[in-house]
C-alpha cells in the first residue's frame, strides 16, 4: 500500500510540473499572438496613410490599342 501511495505522490507532483510547464508555455504564446495583433494593427493604419502609388487611377487611364 505504501508503495502505491509513493507512486500516485510521484505521479501527481510529475502532472503538477507539466501543467505549470504547459501554462508558462501558453502565457508565453499569448503574449506572442497580442504583440503580433498589435503589428498588424499598426500596419493596418500605416497602409491607410499611404498615399496612392505612382500607378494612377484607372478612369485616368487611356484604354488598351485593341478597343
Amino acid at each position: 500500500m505504501e508503495a502505491r501511495l509513493e507512486k500516485l505522490e510521484l505521479l501527481f507532483m510529475e502532472q503538477e510540473q507539466m501543467l505549470e510547464t504547459l501554462s508558462h508555455q501558453l502565457y508565453l504564446q499569448q503574449k506572442d499572438i497580442a504583440s503580433a495583433l498589435l503589428e498588424i494593427e499598426r500596419l493596418n493604419e500605416k497602409l491607410k496613410t499611404l498615399t496612392p502609388s505612382a500607378v494612377g487611377n484607372q478612369a485616368d487611364e487611356p484604354p488598351p490599342p485593341h478597343y
